[in-house]
């Protein structure tokens, strides 16, 4: 009942049909999977991710292949993308980076000349747009997260969308043949809705954080990254997996009208909104704010920031009760070590991986008000001396 609610009302939103799963992850694996790519096959993606993106890359048998940043979007730099395509080069996965869509024409100037599949990696991104057009609309394909700290969630969740008809017959049949989630994780999923509505505060953040990942470490809890993920990227039993009516449920709020606005409408204005308070503090502070390309409409997600020292600055904030992300804290967080796993080979990014030493994110979402601003405006004032700002600056090295 509530699936095929939730279906049509996303549907109306983007203009595209949505094929929905269990997480984002799931997603993307699907739309992989949908385009019959062969073992050995490589996708290129930008070196400032998460893991969840290079696992079902590998879980299918393809090999990832990583392009450094550009410095002043966190997006992947279509000036590297040409000098890591191979023979067996078959997807570009244009990351959209904290409610920033990638510079898609260009890329899919790069895909048409050598024959290859676009797709829009817009986790970060539902709502923004590039040149006017909706992000999840620019690609042959794109996949979206509902996870909790998404731009609108469902708890966990993963859509697809496809602007090709055979991949949408394609992924129609993946679909149908997803596993469906057991009671004990509907179960699990509604109780992490509720403690999520109940208590979860700007004034509790860290310790919600701090046992939130440790239950997912364990596997107790539905996590974004669970323990197995992070050891290493072998594909765990049933990972193709459906949607749940509990996650169609809380979905379909986003797509209800108020005074005919869309309620998604409503929360990216206040990002947008906050975020504009953030780079008003930050010119007062004689730092310039983030670079907005003209050919985009940021949603701002997370409004990134590079400190000097992240460790210094997450104790502060910890004690001045201050929610700080820690949006990505490796070049595909949250992943520190044995990065041959994945394929990644540390030293030849330099930009995602100077970024992902130094970048925090300042909190854009509802529950943020005009009060809470004056607080982080007062933490980044006590605090100037140990910002670098937002952008990698061209003397990077001299912060390392």
């Amino acid at each position: 009942m509530y699936v095929e609610a939730f279906r049509e009302s996303f549907k109306q939103y983007l203009g595209l049909f949505p094929f929905l799963f269990w997480k984002g992850r799931v997603a993307l694996y699907s739309i992989l999977k949908s385009l019959d790519l062969k073992p050995g096959d490589e996708v290129i993606l930008p070196a400032f991710t998460c893991v969840v993106v290079p696992n079902p890359i590998i879980y299918l048998g393809l090999k990832p292949i990583y392009v450094d940043i550009d410095p002043l979007t966190f997006t992947i730099n279509v000036e590297e993308i040409e000098k890591k395509i191979t023979e067996r080069t078959r997807v570009l996965i244009a990351q959209n980076t904290f409610g920033l869509p990638a510079d898609i024409d260009p890329i899919k100037g790069i895909a048409e000349k050598y024959n290859l599949f676009v797709v829009e990696d817009a986790a970060h991104g539902f709502g923004s747009k590039y040149k006017e057009k909706k992000s999840g609309t620019l690609a042959d394909a794109t996949f979206f997260s509902t996870q909790w700290n998404k731009p609108f969630s469902t708890g966990i969740g993963g859509i697809a969308v496809t602007t090709r008809e055979d991949l949408a017959q394609k992924l129609k049949k993946l679909e149908e043949q997803a596993v469906k989630p057991s009671l004990k994780e509907e179960l699990f999923l509604k109780t992490l809705l509720k403690v999520r509505e109940k208590f979860l505060n700007p004034n509790v953040y860290w310790s919600a954080v701090k046992i939130y990942r440790k239950l997912s470490e364990w596997n107790l809890i539905l996590g974004s990254s669970q323990g197995y993920e992070l050891e290493k990227p072998v594909e765990p039993p049933n990972f193709l997996k459906g949607f749940t009516e509990t996650q169609a449920k809380e979905g379909l709020k986003y797509f209800q009208k108020e005074n005919g606005e869309y309620k998604i409408d409503k929360l990216i204005k206040h990002r947008q909104k906050v975020a504009s308070f953030y780079k008003e503090i930050l010119t007062d502070l004689g730092f310039e704010p983030p670079y907005e390309p003209p050919y985009a409409e940021h949603t701002y997600l997370k409004f990134p920031l590079l400190v000097k020292n992240r460790e210094k600055i997450f104790r502060l904030a910890e004690e001045n009760r201050i929610e700080l992300g820690d949006w990505f804290l490796s070049p595909i967080h949250p992943i520190k070590r044995n990065f041959h796993l994945w394929y990644y080979r540390y030293g030849e990014n330099p930009i995602g991986e100077f970024a992902s030493r130094h970048i925090v994110n300042l909190p854009t979402h509802e529950r943020i008000d005009e009060n809470y601003i004056d607080r982080i405006a007062e933490f980044l004032r006590k605090n100037k001396d140990e910002i670098i700002g937002c952008a990698v600056p061209k003397d990077y090295e001299r912060y390392e």
